[in-house]
């Protein structure tokens, strides 16, 4: 299957739509798209969604690419065995083999034995975390983690629901979030989720490269995002979209029973 990436620029040119066209429709910069079409943006199920409006996409194909560039690669090789070994079995049928002449050339038992290797080791459930820098939940901070591959983080965190490759974790600094998420924990975030209006999101700012964790409201215009702190000494702020640089919604936070 094609990278979300590669098919939305697939699509589009096959719709005979430019970049500038797309992006108009979909209220954002071409850049903004160009950054989607290359995989150095993260695309969000509700963008994907968007962009399938957009171009008469009715089979839900950008979902599943979505879906399948987030699926772990150990799932994927799995996958890519199995439909290896059909199209063996395929290819024997139109030639016309039996399964007693497979048998007898031995091909049978060379694919039934692919087909069933390391089938008892468990798919896995969940993937080590990378935990980046902080995240503030305050006033906006410089941060740059990001720019960088997670394996280099100094400390890893395991969540066994969460498959996205591409999620990562931070810690808490300053009280504007609670009383839902104190100081010092662990939030997940995961790009792969939608981040509709009410969402508690890890927002990066394109100003300075700063991030900031607030509740997120998409006010009418649809342009203007407004960040919402849950700590009501706080003030709220409004950031144009095109300010943001990206949202991910919280998916986990780490916290022991009872505190």
């Amino acid at each position: 299957m094609a990278t979300i990436g590669r098919l939305i620029r697939d699509v589009r040119k096959q719709a005979g739509m430019t970049q500038e066209a797309l992006a108009k429709v979909l209220r954002c910069s071409k850049s903004h798209l160009s950054l989607m079409e290359s995989g150095q943006r993260t695309v969000s199920a509700s963008k994907a969604r968007q962009i399938e409006s957009a171009l008469g996409i009715t089979d839900a194909r950008l979902i599943a690419a979505l879906q399948w560039d987030s699926t772990p690669a150990e799932v994927k090789a799995r996958v890519a065995t199995s439909q290896a070994l059909a199209g063996r079995l395929r290819q024997a049928a139109r030639r016309g083999d039996s399964l007693d002449e497979l048998f007898r050339t031995g091909e049978l038992r060379e694919i039934i034995e692919q087909f069933t290797a390391n089938v008892d080791e468990p798919l896995p459930l969940g993937r080590q975390i990378p935990v980046i820098n902080q995240v503030a939940a305050g006033y906006p901070r410089e941060f740059t983690d990001l720019d960088y591959p997670a394996s280099i983080a100094d400390e890893h965190i395991a969540c066994p629901d969460v498959t996205d490759p591409q999620a990562f974790a931070a810690r808490v600094v300053g009280d504007s979030m609670e009383p839902g998420y104190r100081e010092g924990e662990i939030v997940i975030f995961s790009p792969a989720l939608l981040t509709p209006s009410g969402s508690d999101c890890f927002v990066r700012l394109l100003r300075d490269n700063e991030t900031t964790f607030k509740r997120i409201y998409i006010e009418d215009d649809g342009r203007t995002i407004r960040l919402q702190p849950l700590n009501n000494k706080y003030p709220p702020a409004s950031v144009d979209r095109e300010d943001i640089g990206g949202m991910y919604a919280a998916a986990y936070v780490m916290r022991r029973v009872g505190q």
